[in-house]
Parts: C-alpha cells; sequence; structure tokens
C-alpha cells in the first residue's frame, strides 16, 4: 500500500525521511538544513513543476493529469508545462520540485543555469523515462540527472529492489511490467542505486537517487507508455520518489496541514483514472477551510472565503452592483421543485456585503423572495434583470431599501422543461444591451410582437426587453457567455464544447461556399482539447467522460492584477462534475480564435466542490461560485452507458419534472463563494460608482478593471448626459495602446458616445471623434469604431480603409458591419475587391462574411465581377449570388428563412418510397395560408400549393407515382408553377406572380407547423412517410440566365438520382443514450436508407462497422478525442473497421445515410461515436442473404 494516502502516514513518511537520509550514504547536504529547526512547520501543500512536451511518443499530456491524481492525494500540487522558457528564476522559485517527462534536446545557458541554481539551493529534480535523454548540449544536466540514454529495446521485465530499507522503497513491492529496456550510459558514480534490471544475467540500474548541492534527484527509467503508467507500483515508485526529492522539510508542512481523508473509493489500489469506479459512499461535507486543503491553486495564488453556509445556500449565479457588492442568486428549488405545479417558490437574490473591510461578508440582505429557479442576473436602470423560465424579469426596488418593489416581465415563454437547459449568463454588452444563452429548452412565445421560437444558442435585446434578436445556434445545452475587452463574445455549451467563438448572426452563414473545407457556424466551436484535468480519482459523469459535459461560463480576465499572461486571454469555464475551474487560453486564428489547454485555475478532490460560475469581480481577483453539492449530474443515468453505481452510491433515479433524477441526497444547505487573489497583487482601496457623480463615471472609464469600466459605461448610457461628450472625445483620442495592445478606456467611450445617440450622423464632434480613431494604433479600438459608425453609405468612404486592416478581426467587424448597411454598389464594388485578396478567400470567417455582405450588395458587386480582375473565391461568389442554393435537412425548420421577395424560387429533392407505408407527407414550405407556399405528397399526387393575398393556387400531379424519383416543383416569372418528375413536366399551373412580400414563419422540411402555421389543407403537420434525400431549395432573380450567359458562373446541377432504397426510420431517445431500436435488419446487396431523427439535447453521429469491430472502434473513438480537429472529423475514426457514417447530427435535426448493404451476411454493429457515448449507444444491423 502507497504510504501517502493516509494523512497519519504522511507524517511518518517525514520520519522515514529523516532516519533513512541518516542511514544512507548519501552527502548529508541533501537534507535540508532549516527541518532542523524546532519551530512549526508552515502548514501547505508542496508544489511541483512538470515539463513535459507536444510530442505523442512520451505523451506527458497524457501521464501528467495521472500522476497529478497521484501526488494531489498526498497533499502535492502540480502544475504543467511544455515551455522550456518556464525554466527561469522567478517562476521556479515558486516550485518545491520540477518533474521532467519529455524529448527536449536542447537548453539554453540561461535556462541551464536557472535549472542548476534551482536543484543545487534545496529544491527536487524528478527526471522520469526519456527526461535522460533530454539537454544533449549540458553535461551538469547530464551529472545531475545521474546518467544518459544509451538505448533501448522493450519488453515484460520486472523490478528488483536493491535498497529495500531506503525512504523511497518503503511500502513498495517489486512489479513487472512492460517498457522500454533502458541501459543507461555516462553513469555518475555519486548515486544509490534502488531497483535494477536484469538482462541475461547483467544488471542495470533502472532507479536511483542522489544529491546535487543541497538539492536532491530521483531517476527511474521507468514510464514508456500506458502500461506502466497505469500500473500502481509505478506510480506509488513515483509518488515516493517525488516525496523523497521534496526534501524533510516540505514534506513536514504537507504533515502539518492535517489534510482531510475523505477517499471512498479506496484510492490507494487505483491506477487507471480514465476508468469508473464504483462508488460506494457518499462523502460527507466539509467545512470551508478543510475544503480549500484539498482545493489546488496556482503557486502564486491564494483562495479566500468571502461568504458561505449557512449565510448562504447554493449560489447558481453571482453579480456585482455600481457599490461594489456581491448578489448572489440562491436557487434550492432547482432542478426540480416548480411553482407551477408545487406551489413552491423557495428561492431568493441575496445581497452579500463586507462592511469591515476584512474580506469577508458580514451583511446579508434578501433582496427578493418566492421565486422558483432563476439562474443569472445583470445590473440595468437601476434595477436587475433575472432569468426566471418561463420568464426574463426585471426587478427594482424604488425607496432605497434594498428590498424589491417592483416587478415587470419583459419576455415570456423560455422553456422550463429542463431547467439546466432554460435561459442563463446574462451579462451587458458593449452595444449597451443584454446578451445571454439559453440551452435546448428553448423559446417559443411572443417576441417583438411576433410569434417567436428559437432553440438554444445567443441572444440580445435592450435592457427594457426590445428589440430581441436571436443570434446563433448552439450545439448543444449552453450555460457560458463571455466577451473580451476588445468585444469578441465566446460560448461555452454543457457538452464537449468548452469554447466557441460567435461571430457574426446565423441568418448571415445559412449557405455553403462550394468546396469550402473549414465550414464556420454562427457559434464555432474552437476547443484545442478534450480532457480536464480532474484531482479526484474517479470521473462521475454521464457522458463526455474524462471531458466537459457541464461546462459553464466562459468570461475572460479583464483586470489587471493577474500577471499579463492573463489578461484578456484566459478564459475560466466551470466543469462542477470535475470540481474544477479551467483555464482556456484564448488566442488569434485568423480573423477568428483558437483555444488551447491551460489546465486549471482551481481544482479540488473534494467530492461535494461545484464551481458553477468564476467572473473578475470589482476587486480583479476572479471570484468563484461553488454550489457545493455531492451530486452535480442533472440527468438520470443509464444503465448501459453509465450505471448508477459509478456516478452515484443509490440505483432508485425516479425522473422529475426539471428533468432531473430525484433524489433527497440533493443538498440544500451548502454553498460557498471564493475569491482567487494574486499573491503580488497591489492592494487598492474600495470603489464605489453613483449616478449622482459623473465625472467619477467618466474616470471609471479608464479603469484597469473592465468590471468597472462597463458599470461606469452602463450609468453614463442610463443617465443620457450628452455634457459628457468632450471628455469622451478626448479619452478616444487617447494613442496609448498597453502591453497587449489593447486601449480598452476608447473602446468604451465610442459605445457610450453611441449609447448617447451621439453617433447617428447629427453631431460632427462625435462623429469626426470616432472617425479619427479608424487610424488608432489599437486595433480595438479601430474595430469599435467600425460598429459604432452609423450603418448608411455615406459613411462608407471613412470605413473603406477598415477593408484592409491588418488585423484580421478587425477587418472581419468591419464587414459583417457592410451587411447591416442597405444595398449600395459602392459597397459591392469594394466586397469585390476584398473578395480578390487571397487573404480573406482563405480565411474561414471573412470569407463567409464577404459573401454575406456581397448578397447584401449584389449588384454592384456583379457589376464590378463583370469588369476586370477575377478570382476563384470571387467567382465563387458570383456565382452564388446568381442562384441562391440552400440545402434542405429531412425533418428541420430554418432558424431564419431565406428572403424569396421578387425570386423565383425552385425546390428538388430525390424522394424514395417507404416499404410498408403509402408515399405521402409534407416535404418543404413557408408561409401560412394566407400568404406561402407547401410541397407535399397525398393520395398518390404531388402537390405544389402558393397562397398569396388569401387565394390558394393548387397544382398536381395526375400519373401514378413511382417508387423513387427525382421531384422539382417551381414557382418561376410570372407566377407559372411546374411540377417535374423524373425530368419530365408532371403539372403546371399559374400562381398570381412571385412572391413580392415577406413570407411569415420560417422554411420548414419534414413536416409542417400547426394551427397559424399550418400552410396547406391536410390534418396535424403531416410528417414525411417515406425518404427524401438531397433537398434542395433554390431562389434566384428572374434574369439570373442572363447572368449565366454573360460568363458568371452559376450551379445548375441538379440533386443525385438515390436507387431503389429500402428506408429504415432510426431515432434518438431522448435523455438516455440509445437508438430507440436495437436491431435493424437488411438483406447483403440491398441499398438502404437510414433517416436518423435526433430529438435529443445533444449532438450524435451513426457509424456501421464491420461485424465484430465495436470494441476497435470504440477505442479509436477514445483514442482520437486527443486530436483537436476531432469535432471537424464527425468523431468519426479514421479506421477501416468503418463502413459508413453520417456528419454530427444536431439537435432537432434529422440527416439520411444511404448505402449499399455489404454482400456478406452477419452482425454488423451501428454505433455513436459522439465522445462517451459508443459503450451504450449501438445495436446490430443484422445482414441476412
Amino acid at each position: 500500500m502507497n504510504g501517502f494516502v493516509k494523512t497519519h502516514l504522511i507524517a511518518a513518511f517525514t520520519v522515514l525521511l529523516l532516519l533513512g537520509c541518516a542511514q544512507s550514504n548519501m552527502n548529508s547536504s541533501g537534507n535540508n538544513t532549516a527541518s532542523k529547526s524546532s519551530k512549526t512547520p508552515d502548514a501547505r501543500r508542496a508544489e511541483v513543476l512538470f515539463l513535459g512536451n507536444t510530442s505523442k511518443h512520451h505523451d506527458s499530456g497524457k501521464y501528467a493529469p495521472w500522476l497529478a491524481i497521484k501526488l494531489f492525494e498526498s497533499g502535492i500540487n502540480t502544475s504543467y508545462t511544455v515551455d522550456l522558457n518556464d525554466l527561469n528564476p522567478d517562476n521556479l522559485a515558486k516550485y518545491d520540485a520540477l518533474i521532467i517527462y519529455a524529448n527536449h534536446d536542447e537548453i539554453s545557458p540561461a535556462q541551464e543555469s536557472a535549472l542548476k541554481d534551482f536543484v543545487q539551493s534545496g529544491k527536487g529534480l524528478v527526471p522520469l523515462h526519456s527526461a535522460s535523454g533530454c539537454f544533449l548540449n549540458s553535461e551538469w544536466y547530464i551529472s545531475a540527472v545521474g546518467g544518459q540514454f544509451a538505448s533501448h529495446k522493450t519488453g515484460d521485465f520486472p523490478g528488483v529492489i536493491v535498497k529495500p530499507d531506503h525512504p523511497v522503497m518503503q511500502g513498495l513491492k517489486p512489479f513487472t511490467t512492460w517498457d522500454e529496456t533502458y541501459i543507461l550510459k555516462n553513469l555518475n558514480p555519486d548515486m544509490t542505486v534502488l531497483t535494477e534490471r536484469v538482462e541475461d544475467g547483467k544488471r542495470y540500474p533502472y532507479t536511483w537517487v542522489r544529491n546535487e548541492g543541497k538539492g536532491r534527484v530521483f531517476y527511474t527509467a521507468y514510464g514508456h507508455e500506458d502500461r506502466t503508467w497505469s500500473n500502481i507500483g509505478f506510480l506509488d515508485l513515483v509518488s515516493n520518489g517525488v516525496h523523497w526529492a521534496l526534501g524533510d522539510q516540505v514534506n513536514a508542512q504537507i504533515a502539518a496541514l492535517n489534510i482531510p481523508n475523505v477517499d471512498i473509493y479506496n484510492s490507494d489500489t487505483i491506477a487507471a483514472f480514465t476508468k469508473r469506479h464504483i462508488v460506494p459512499k457518499m462523502q460527507e461535507a466539509l467545512s470551508p477551510s478543510e475544503s480549500q486543503k484539498l482545493t489546488q491553486v496556482l503557486p502564486d495564488f491564494k483562495v479566500e472565503l468571502f461568504a458561505a453556509d449557512p449565510d448562504i445556500i447554493n449560489p447558481i449565479a453571482m453579480a456585482w452592483d455600481e457599490r461594489g457588492r456581491l448578489w448572489v442568486v440562491e436557487s434550492v428549488d432547482y432542478p426540480n421543485t416548480f411553482k407551477e405545479t408545487d406551489g413552491e417558490a423557495n428561492d431568493r437574490i441575496k445581497i452579500c456585503e463586507d462592511t469591515d473591510g476584512d474580506g469577508k461578508a458580514d451583511k446579508f440582505t434578501v433582496f427578493a423572495d418566492g421565486l422558483n429557479i432563476p439562474t443569472s442576473m445583470i445590473f440595468a436602470n437601476d434595477g436587475i434583470i433575472v432569468t426566471m423560465a418561463p420568464d426574463i424579469l426585471f426587478m427594482k426596488d424604488t425607496n432605497g431599501d434594498d428590498k424589491v418593489d417592483v416587478t415587470e416581465v419583459l419576455s415570456h415563454g423560455w422553456g422550463k422543461g429542463d431547467t439546466h437547459s432554460g435561459p442563463s449568463n446574462l451579462i451587458y454588452g458593449f452595444d449597451n444591451k443584454i446578451w445571454g444563452t439559453v440551452g435546448y429548452s428553448g423559446f417559443n412565445g411572443m417576441m417583438n410582437d411576433k410569434a417567436t421560437r428559437f432553440p438554444m444558442g445567443v441572444y440580445h435585446f435592450k435592457p427594457d426587453g426590445s428589440d430581441f434578436a436571436y443570434l446563433g445556434k448552439s450545439s448543444n445545452n449552453t450555460w457560458g457567455l463571455g466577451v473580451t475587452e476588445d468585444n469578441n463574445i465566446f460560448l461555452s455549451t454543457a457538452n464537449n464544447t468548452h469554447s466557441a467563438f460567435y461571430s457574426m448572426p446565423e441568418n448571415y452563414l445559412m449557405r455553403a461556399i462550394p468546396g469550402e473545407k473549414d465550414q464556420v457556424n454562427s457559434v464555432q466551436k474552437i476547443d484545442g482539447h478534450y480532457d480536464a484535468h480532474t484531482m479526484t480519482p474517479n470521473i462521475r459523469q454521464v457522458d463526455v467522460v474524462g471531458g466537459y459535459t457541464a461546462a459553464a461560463g466562459h468570461h475572460f480576465y479583464t483586470a489587471r492584477d493577474y500577471p499579463k499572461e492573463y489578461w484578456n486571454r484566459v478564459a475560466f469555464v466551470t466543469e462542477p462534475t470535475m470540481r474544477l475551474v479551467h483555464k482556456a487560453i484564448i488566442e488569434p486564428d485568423g480573423a477568428g480564435f483558437r483555444e488551447s489547454d491551460g489546465w486549471n485555475l482551481t481544482a479540488s478532490s473534494d467530492e461535494w466542490y461545484g464551481p458553477v460560475q468564476a467572473q473578475v469581480g470589482p476587486d480583479g481577483s476572479v471570484w468563484i461560485a461553488d454550489w457545493y453539492n455531492f451530486i452535480i449530474q442533472h440527468n438520470v443515468f443509464v444503465p448501459r452507458q453509465a450505471p448508477s453505481e459509478f456516478v452515484l452510491p443509490f440505483i432508485d433515479q425516479p425522473r422529475g419534472q426539471g428533468n432531473a433524477f430525484i433524489s433527497p441526497l440533493r443538498d440544500t444547505n451548502h454553498g460557498r463563494i471564493y475569491r482567487v487573489v494574486y499573491k503580488n497583487s497591489a492592494n487598492k482601496p474600495a470603489m464605489k460608482l453613483s449616478k449622482k457623480d459623473v465625472p467619477g463615471l467618466v474616470a471609471a472609464l479608464e479603469n484597469d478593471n473592465m468590471f468597472w469600466r462597463m458599470t461606469a459605461q452602463r450609468l453614463l448610457v442610463e443617465l443620457q448626459d450628452k455634457s459628457v461628450a468632450p471628455a469622451l472625445y478626448k479619452i478616444i483620442a487617447n494613442q496609448k495602446v498597453d502591453e497587449v495592445g489593447l486601449n480598452s478606456p476608447a473602446v468604451h467611450a465610442l459605445w457610450t458616445l453611441h449609447g448617447l445617440g451621439l453617433l447617428d450622423g447629427s453631431n460632427a464632434a462625435a462623429m469626426d471623434a470616432a472617425t479619427k480613431a479608424f487610424s488608432h494604433p489599437a486595433a480595438g479600438v479601430r474595430k469599435a469604431a467600425a460598429q459604432v459608425m452609423p450603418k448608411t453609405e455615406q459613411n462608407f468612404g471613412t470605413i473603406q480603409q477598415l477593408l484592409k486592416d491588418p488585423n484580421l478581426n478587425t477587418r472581419l467587424a468591419t464587414v459583417v458591419g457592410l451587411v447591416e448597411v442597405p444595398a449600395s454598389d459602392k459597397i459591392g464594388e469594394a466586397i469585390f475587391q476584398a473578395s480578390l485578396v487571397e487573404e480573406n478567400a482563405k480565411d474561414r470567417w471573412l470569407s463567409k462574411a464577404l459573401l454575406a455582405a456581397a448578397t447584401v450588395h449584389a449588384k454592384g458587386y456583379m457589376a464590378a465581377a463583370g469588369n476586370g480582375k477575377k478570382s476563384e473565391f470571387s467567382e465563387q461568389i458570383a456565382g452564388m449570388l446568381a442562384k441562391e442554393v440552400y440545402t434542405l435537412g429531412r425533418r428541420n425548420a430554418m432558424l431564419f428563412a431565406p428572403d424569396v421577395k421578387g425570386k423565383e424560387l425552385i425546390i428538388r429533392a430525390s424522394v424514395t418510397k417507404a416499404d410498408d407505408k403509402p408515399l405521402q407527407g409534407f416535404i418543404a414550405g413557408q408561409g401560412d395560408r394566407k400568404t406561402g407556399y407547401a410541397l407535399y405528397i397525398q393520395d398518390g399526387k404531388v402537390f405544389m400549393d402558393v397562397y398569396q393575398h388569401g387565394t390558394a393556387t393548387s397544382v398536381a400531379t395526375s400519373q401514378p407515382l413511382p417508387d423513387k424519383f427525382d421531384l422539382m416543383a417551381s414557382l418561376t416569372k410570372g407566377g407559372k408553377v411546374t411540377i417535374e418528375v423524373d425530368g419530365k413536366v408532371a403539372a403546371e399551373g399559374n400562381a398570381h406572380m412571385l412572391f413580392m412580400e415577406e413570407l411569415p414563419n420560417t422554411l420548414r422540411t419534414g413536416e409542417d407547423g400547426e394551427g397559424d402555421e399550418k400552410i396547406g389543407p391536410y390534418e396535424g403537420r403531416f410528417g414525411f412517410q417515406g425518404n427524401f434525400q438531397n433537398a434542395s431549395l433554390e431562389l434566384r432573380k428572374p434574369n439570373a440566365m442572363e447572368m449565366a450567359a454573360n460568363g458568371v458562373k452559376t450551379n445548375t446541377s441538379a440533386p443525385t438520382t438515390s436507387s431503389n432504397a429500402r428506408v429504415i426510420e432510426l431515432k434518438v431517445v431522448p435523455e438516455m443514450l440509445q437508438f430507440n431500436k436495437a436491431l435493424l435488419t437488411a438483406k447483403a446487396g440491398e441499398k438502404v436508407v437510414i433517416n436518423l431523427e435526433n430529438p435529443d439535447g445533444m449532438q450524435h453521429n451513426l457509424l456501421i462497422i464491420k461485424v465484430g469491430s465495436l470494441q476497435k472502434v470504440g477505442a479509436a473513438a477514445d483514442a482520437m478525442l486527443s486530436n483537436p480537429k476531432a469535432a471537424e472529423m464527425a468523431y468519426v475514426p479514421q479506421v477501416p473497421e468503418v463502413l459508413h457514417s453520417t456528419k454530427l447530427v444536431n439537435p432537432g435535426e434529422t440527416v439520411t445515410l444511404e448505402f449499399t448493404v455489404p454482400s456478406v451476411p452477419g452482425d454488423y454493429p451501428f454505433v455513436c461515436t459522439f465522445p462517451g457515448h459508443w459503450r451504450g449507444m449501438n445495436g446490430i444491423l443484422r445482414v441476412t442473404k
């Protein structure tokens, strides 16, 4: 048994260090002399730095977290880096030891000097395996390690312990593993060998220790790959070695901390930390002070408690007012208590104040109670806006007693069927609007006086609730939103997309550019890794196991108290099922961004620690709302995928009305608020802002904390005091740029001018200030200037220069802004010129924005396209302007319907009859029975119904329909309606004209709407029976063919004809990670079409794989999670066992998979390989002769 798991054995090991070192034949300089003092040591956790590399050959990124879990339980925190520049005196001074597991050939003189001083001054060095082959240019390093890699073979071999009495070997037994059989050269005779490898009678040193100055070195040659790293004997050996290298003083400090023993898994026996383990019981709750002993924070930071139970309970969200006071949303009703059915409303919003300046809240005021599952709040108009499905509310205190007096409903219709997928994460945006997210519960109600429905995604609205806009769809349940200092918007989704970039409205991205390699969504997944780095030995998750299945928040570090590497670059994403706050490092990627793994800000092995929000507060520190609950998981567990005993110590899981499992173990008695404080930050006096102090508000625009700048901006806009304009001009004119290239005050000043209504073109001084900002040295200021200018052609002359801005993100904002300007020939010509620039054409975001802008300014673009230089990209756009083509899904509704005004429309599809059902149902349509069209099959006929001004024109075929055919239906110039079957005219008629107005509702396929949204004269939604594929809607101006004749390329291809195929309906079972059928049947060699419908709240795919290959394909699916491109590959393993596959199927989508059944009979598995799904989400396609 490893002696470091239990606290009392840590203390015992300290004694062994003292005795063992005295008995060993090593120099006494290896002992830390400070330990000889009788003074009681300062209690703390140890800090080690793990230096790895990006290579997969020695996969430090995979193994460092495993070792970190092992070391963490014995009081050692592990930080991870692959950057050799971290070998500098200032950084190394934070740590007690350095672990190296990597392949770095060289070390610079400065890095060597820093490392040498670090070790010889009394710190530990723990080189593992390949580290003996690092730094070939450093004789000192080779000598310090004690040997240098020479050669190796491979094989299974036992270790031979030669110094069983040494402290490192206490409690260890010999183990056998497969590994590389290292032979080392240049051995330093000044070392003590602990284990040997014996081969052909020859003994090779394999593990040793030695002194280097006042420091200690532990080396073992073990550690090539999984078979060793998942061997408990190896992990115990390395853990003992690290403790020895730390020295007796540090071990005494660990022992003095008296770390609580909360192990419920018998962790001494666990070496495979990626596997699930039975949860035998529930860990007891800890006090905040004891919980902090089990929480890692980076070595130059400290965690301070601000508030805790019983003063606050179940904090689900937090925000700060203009006085710097913390407001907390408490929800004990979450997730299953509903006011509508239970008659209970027990939630509250509470103000938490520190009145004596000691850093802890001592005054608590209930602002509002009787609430029912509020999820977020933001300040506006002297009150707060609160998300509380089915409503978004405005609450205000009118008499100054800090209690709500007025409550208004700003919007109603937010889904409450699943309480962890409703509206949340309200923030105040630079555009002076309220931004928020919603999960798959979505919205269905009235918005802007119109019936509105949308799924998960991001939206914004004015603080009074008006001017609401749904902006972009996310891929699954969404509970995270953040904005940078230069106004870039990011989201996190719960399942497997912990970082996504919002680039432009969804309706700008409805069409794919032919041949584009990198698809871009409005909310685009950018995360660069799958793993979350937990410190717990067991992962209690249902899906996306080991990754982000409960990601929440995406707030950036937007103050200046933390080191520079955090500024406007690190986002904090909480993962309560993994008990951590992740550091997502966001870097530019062309006009957009990419994320990389920064490990954690905090992580805990306390199985109650549940961070649900992490955000920079008024003091410049990151504040964390800790839900503190043993049960975080919302969903009911799936026996095949996540058996209960591996997640919670009980089996009965009835589903509650909030779509979460019901359990009395859900805690309603705890909650904490922490601050993560940088130790070297300067103390600052507490701030307060007030509308009564306008100069103070203007001054606050230049504060180094975005919280105060944004608060000041909001208050100034609410005041509408235009006298502050000259002061704003001065801030904008300041050409200063900080160390990371920002001038954030100028950005706020520009948006404040905008919010004051001074940038509508009527105020010359304000327009001049904004125009001059186009040449500001800070890219973020130039971007803000482009965004705040009036969207008119008159201003284009000054904005045009930004189409060539060296910063591609600023260039993107400029192009996106031009989409909002009314059609202009001049702008169209400029967009054409921009399309000739290769840098723009190759950028995944800019190319789509240029297409959107060209669509608005099509006349000017096409005129320029016909007169001069062209490029492949410019011609692609021209072709798409001549003819709009939209791909239509098997069963879905477009979020934003295309504009049909004055355009011919052509619908194409390949239709196939199902074996056992009549061919009928709704294919496509838009509008209603006053204005709209519908294409459907009924009673063996194809109908194209057109409704204009309340008059119906119905055109129908008369001949029997074949079992499969290519269908085309059109409404063309003059109102002509045509239906073609297999290329031949089957019916014709005449409507009044083309549609000359916007159609109501949206374009839907596969089934119609209900009630007033229904178009045709059929019953109900009239879901399609059978199959249609390759469906598309083409819109074209009546003169599109003339454009083609003049040299503009257009795509005139018809859908590929599908062969005779048998149709199989397959469906995802919501919330269960299962298909609705476990067995499908087909005949060898026949054509099959599988319609896969996904009504679930997360993405899925479908693979048909070779007989008996489920485990191999599943293992390949697991392995590809380390590939940042895995999502773009639809999580389909690139192995020959995969025969056929779909794309990723988003919630609410239906896709078709057409293929020829294998000719050899057998049981072919079908499976979903979305992360964590394959073990339970599979079935059999039984192929017979």
